[in-house]
């Protein structure tokens, strides 16, 4: 009989230097599949830093990210050719959607090859308030041969009513999806 005893938390300490001086923040680690660290106790936090003049890009740094630039999109009077406040939400909302899809699958032990997701979101004026009011999700996933589409089709649902990102915003969400599992390859029978 295997060992049925929980792993118990490891927590860490980091000291970050803030703004106003020296802070000790704890963290709480879980232990997953293996052994392996899955994800930090909540709370999370997030810092990101903008940077911006009166006119030109909006640079925007996070600890170990790569600079970002942004500007206002075209429908804005931008350039258009840079991500928006506009567009990376709705890119946040994709990666977020194919990333939890990821690991409910992985947990699910689900094989699949892979999947694109288009999505686009919906801005309109409600009630003298600019908002994003709806979110499009077109999501194709491509199974190995011999998978279960019944389930895959489950699991996107799931990664849908999941995604934190949606989940914090107050648009509604439409999952449209699409399930194709690969033919097997036919070997050619030498003669």
């Amino acid at each position: 009989m295997g060992d049925t005893r929980k792993a118990l938390p490891d927590f860490r300490q980091s000291v970050r230097m803030s703004p106003n001086g020296c802070d000790l923040h704890l963290r709480k680690r879980t232990a997953g599949v293996h052994g392996r660290v899955t994800m930090e106790a909540f709370p999370h936090r997030y810092r990101v830093r903008g940077s911006g003049r009166v006119a030109g890009d909006i640079e925007l740094t996070g600890e170990r990210l790569p600079l970002l630039a942004s500007a206002s999109p075209v429908q804005f009077d931008g350039p258009g050719d840079r991500w928006s406040p506009e567009t990376l939400l709705v890119g946040a909302v994709t990666d977020c959607f194919i990333l939890t899809f990821r690991s409910v699958a992985r947990a699910s032990k689900l094989a699949w090859t892979s999947l694109n997701c288009d999505v686009l979101g919906t801005l309109d004026r409600i009630d003298r308030v600019t908002q994003f009011t709806h979110f499009d999700l077109r999501a194709r996933l491509t199974l190995p041969p011999g998978a279960d589409a019944s389930q895959a089709r489950r699991l996107l649902e799931r990664a849908e009513g999941n995604c934190l990102i949606a989940n914090s915003l107050k648009a509604s969400v439409h999952l449209e999806s699409s399930v194709e599992v690969a033919e097997p390859v036919k070997m050619p029978v030498p003669a």
